[in-house]
């Protein structure tokens, strides 16, 4: 099943290899670059799927979310608790 992620990421210092991360997202299906850390990507990958994907390309102090426009879906890696608990809380309000 085709499914219609986005993929948002910042990496921060140290570290920064945008090359892997990319390599990453590459994997994933058939991409478009939208912005600098923001792809969209048509792929059989769910969320999490992908999410744990693309991290394994990234260091411990980055911070990645991919959503499924498919199926109302989303994951996500180091976003601050703050946010996390807001995008749970608001996701099917």
């Amino acid at each position: 099943m085709a499914r219609n992620l986005h993929i948002s990421y910042d990496l921060y210092n140290p570290g920064q290899n945008y090359e892997k991360v990319i390599a990453a997202i590459k994997t994933l299906g058939d991409w478009a670059k939208i912005h600098k850390s923001y792809w969209y990507v048509n792929s059989s990958f769910t969320a999490e799927q992908a999410r744990n994907r693309v991290w394994a390309a990234m260091d411990a102090n980055d911070s990645l979310y991919v959503v499924d426009a498919t199926n109302n879906e989303a994951a996500w890696q180091n976003l601050s608790p703050e946010v996390g608990k807001f995008i749970e809380d608001q996701w099917h309000k």
